[in-house]
């Protein structure tokens, strides 16, 4: 057990944090106290890949890790077959047992990617909350419920939202933060780390773990990748941007080529393990109008060497850059400039197609393919959230830039 120097002091009260509870002092005099910590993050498995978002959260803990301090990963596996309400406008879709078994399969290996889960003296564990979860008894659920109110449920956003739009909400999902927060109690944890649109379910586990273990709880959380042209989340698969950790070398290098310029501090601070000081020198050859493809090269390069390794970061930009160089594109791609979040009415008035049906056709078709990330288009709004390269039909190429 050490304590921080000042620079990963300031890393760890500074870089992806949104928000520290009870407050950053209180934290960082915990940190300087040289106690161990147990400090926790959870992921629902309702999909069978983790992606940069989640490693946000990885590479904080890897930090606290490395000083002495006990890291849990908890996959909830029993929390998937519940549906997190948090953000949503619709009922998240309950999970079976099996679905969700499946899910969780090769998240070991993901998460390994940036935790590590093998140090003989502190190694990151990883727990499934179904351990505890699944052998609740009625009179406990009860018991745990008697620590909120309807209120304080129905008054988070997203419910309010249901309700003036005349959509239902299930009682089942008024039981999941109690679930997730009870996940605290049962760890003894000192803090939990995760998403700032987790931060009802983290508050909901210091309640309970204020009542039942006497501990105040240290609420984490970290700010989540966004565009901020549009607001939309590059993490999201519906919204286009999706970088999983199990992607491959080129997979990975394209889809962060594909990034919009607007996305690259953040995604340099999130996504990476350079310095503060390394950051701000990538600001400032923003500013001065260094060429946006260069430093995404750097960053696709830091990305791909962090889970991957140099070797295949290497391969993986050498093919890049033959891909570009040595495939059968024009040199004179037509570049449209086109407002947030209407790249497809820019492809209509620039006449590369006749309209937006034409253009639903073409994606329908599996016509249209986005160069830098070689994913076929199958949404219409993917073309709205990513710049880049794209190849329509058979001869039409077409750069797409922010204005």
């Amino acid at each position: 057990m050490r304590k921080p120097t000042q620079e990963e002091m300031q890393e760890l009260l500074t870089r992806s944090i949104a928000g520290i509870l009870p407050g950053k002092e209180a934290f960082e005099k915990r940190l300087l106290s040289g106690k161990p910590m147990t400090i926790y993050m959870g992921a629902d498995a309702t999909g069978p890949e983790l992606h940069l978002g989640h490693a946000t959260n990885f590479l904080f803990l890897e930090k606290l890790r490395t000083l002495g301090h006990r890291v849990i990963i908890l996959f909830g596996d029993f929390t998937a077959m519940i549906g997190d309400p948090s953000d949503k406008e619709a009922e998240r879709k309950p999970l079976s047992k099996k679905e969700v078994g499946e899910n969780i399969k090769s998240w070991k290996k993901q998460v390994g990617k940036v935790l590590n889960l093998t140090d003989k003296k502190n190694p990151a564990k990883i727990l499934k909350n179904s351990s505890w979860l699944s052998q609740l008894a009625l009179d406990k659920v009860l018991e745990l419920a008697g620590s909120f109110t309807v209120q304080q449920i129905i008054e988070r956003d997203m419910f309010q939202k249901r309700m003036k739009d005349g959509k239902p909400i299930h009682l089942h999902e008024f039981l999941y933060p109690l679930m997730q927060g009870y996940d605290s109690v049962v760890m003894d944890v000192d803090a939990e780390v995760g998403g700032n649109d987790q931060l009802f379910n983290m508050m909901a586990g210091r309640t309970l773990q204020k009542k039942y273990n006497n501990k105040d709880k240290f609420v984490i959380t970290t700010t989540l990748l966004f565009n901020p042209k549009t607001g939309k989340k590059l993490m999201s698969k519906s919204e286009g941007g999706y970088i999983a950790l199990s992607d491959s070398p080129e997979e990975m290098f394209g889809k962060t080529m594909a990034l919009p310029d607007e996305t690259i501090p953040q995604v340099f601070t999130d996504c990476t393990t350079l310095s503060l000081g390394e950051i701000e020198q990538v600001k400032k050859e923003i500013e001065r109008g260094d060429n946006p493809r260069d430093i995404k090269m750097r960053l696709a390069y830091e990305i791909v060497s962090l889970y991957h390794g140099v070797k295949k970061a290497d391969k993986a930009r050498n093919n890049f850059v033959s891909v570009f160089q040595k495939r059968d594109i024009p040199e004179e791609v037509v570049i449209i400039t086109a407002k947030s979040a209407d790249a497809t009415a820019a492809l209509v008035e620039n006449k590369i197609v006749a309209s937006k049906s034409e253009l639903r056709r073409l994606i329908s078709a599996g016509a249209i393919t986005h160069l830098e990330a070689k994913n076929k288009v199958t949404d219409i709004d993917y073309l709205n959230n990513h710049n880049g390269t794209y190849k329509i039909g058979s001869r039409r190429f077409v750069r797409i830039v922010n204005g």
